[in-house]
């Protein structure tokens, strides 16, 4: 799979206007590092903002730019960022960037930091400028080797440039920034698991409130922001909040490009810059190419293993967060999976939740216990050894990992795909129960206070 493609035979035309993220690409895939990325516009957006706006309407830009966060959650970055305290005596105060990508069928941040370093070191700094931190963390993947060698040469470059350190752009604002690796844990994604993780703790979620933009990094404010929310601030500030809406599909209630991509069995697999509001079957058929020769799409994820299995007949769905809920899930990351029909659903759940058991934190019970016990039930539905009630009790474990029961979102997120391969393809998780198995009592349903 190539991280460089950007649609069929790179019919492609990327600019400026309609390609903030990837408009400055080489096309043999190298890195863009200061002196093409200065001559491509680049630091353009940091020196206005650091010449002409003040911090907070930094903030007021974003906000009305109606950017969320790319990681996921689709929070809103300027409600984010508005969060941190206005108090300008306290002067201890950190930006982390979230490169914790371990999300399964997800890499476009990796795309990013090795190709556009620049890209990403420039949204921090404009960031810092906006929110008064003082110091700034890129924490990174640690199996992202060669993203680190490239951040960690980019940032000597900014460095050399007076672009980052002391007295930045002669504007009396200092800005460190540090590229830390982290030891590999799909949980480090959330982000006061990071934090704790940064800090030399174990990588278990914090409790919340106190939110991290109050008590962060060692009891300091913090604001974490993944790196694809990042890399699209240097052009909201350069060409404004009216083009940066403008960029979106009608209907789409996100605003501005996203990274999408679609892997598997297609015949194009890779990753494009597109306007939120694309239907998923644009993104399956015009640019991945459809299903390879002999065979069929069968179902598909549209954001990431932690996002629930949509039919074919759902790929007419816009492609925002408000679109793919309208069809029964969330958009996640936007790096589609397509499944074709020589799979057995069963064996890509029992895979799935290996994945999601494994990494769990262990820190809360649903979670802890919940996702060995769906691996053990679909292991025996895989073997052909599985009881009657197995799959109720797979539907009740769903119910209790479900949002709003667990510490934080891993555990719900590792039981959406679940829940939906049971929906849409039940009997192949039947066929997995033995015919002279006893009858086991289903798990009972989740109970739910003040109903």
């Amino acid at each position: 799979m190539t991280l460089t493609s950007f649609g069929p035979a790179n019919r492609i035309q990327r600019s400026a206007e309609t390609h903030p993220l990837t408009w400055r690409l080489r096309d043999d895939g190298e890195a863009v590092w200061l002196d093409e990325y200065q001559a491509k516009n680049g630091y353009a957006a940091a020196r206005k903002a650091f010449a002409d706006m003040a911090g907070d309407d930094i903030v007021q830009t974003v906000k009305d730019s109606g950017l969320k966060g790319r990681g996921g959650a689709g929070f809103p970055t300027g409600v984010k960022w508005g969060l941190m305290p206005k108090d300008e005596s306290i002067n201890i105060r950190y930006l982390l960037c979230n490169a914790d990508e371990m999300e399964p069928n997800t890499w476009k941040d990796r795309m990013l930091m090795e190709q556009l370093p620049h890209l990403l070191i420039e949204g921090m700094l404009i960031s810092a400028r906006a929110l008064k931190t003082y110091r700034g963390y890129i924490f990174l993947r640690g199996e992202y080797t060669t993203a680190a060698k490239h951040l960690n040469r980019a940032v000597e470059e900014a460095k050399a440039a007076c672009l980052l350190g002391k007295n930045i752009l002669g504007s009396g604002f200092d800005f460190e920034l540090f590229v830390h690796t982290g030891a590999g844990r799909y949980i480090c994604g959330e982000e006061t698991a990071l934090i704790n993780s940064l800090e030399g703790r174990r990588a278990n979620p914090r409790s919340k409130p106190p939110f991290p933009a109050a008590v962060g990094v060692w009891g300091k404010p913090t604001c974490v922001n993944n790196v694809e929310t990042l890399c699209n601030v240097p052009a909201i500030i350069a060409d404004g909040v009216d083009w940066y809406k403008s960029l979106a599909r009608d209907g789409s209630e996100d605003m501005g490009t996203k990274l999408m991509g679609f892997s598997g069995k297609v015949k194009n697999p890779g990753l494009w810059e597109l306007p939120f509001g694309v239907t998923g079957r644009e993104l399956f058929e015009d640019y991945a190419g459809g299903m390879r020769d002999g065979y069929t799409l069968k179902c598909w994820q549209p954001g990431g293993a932690g996002t629930g299995f949509l039919l074919p007949e759902h790929l007419d769905a816009q492609m925002y967060a408000g679109g793919i809920a309208k069809v029964g899930t969330r958009m996640g990351t936007g790096l589609a999976m397509a499944v074709d029909d020589s799979v057995n659903m069963v064996s890509l759940l029992r895979n799935m939740e290996e994945f999601f058991s494994r990494e769990s934190c262990g820190f809360c019970t649903p979670c802890r216990d919940g996702l060995p016990w769906s691996v053990k039930l679909l292991r025996a539905l895989e073997n052909g050894e599985g009881q009657a009630g197995d799959i109720e009790t797979l539907l009740g474990l769903v119910g209790f990992l479900g949002p709003g029961k667990t510490f934080c979102a891993h555990a719900p997120g590792a039981v959406e795909p679940l829940g939906s391969a049971i929906k849409y393809f039940r009997p192949e998780f039947e066929a997995g129960i033995a015919p002279t198995s006893a009858v086991v009592p289903p798990l009972a349903k989740p109970i739910v206070v003040g109903a």
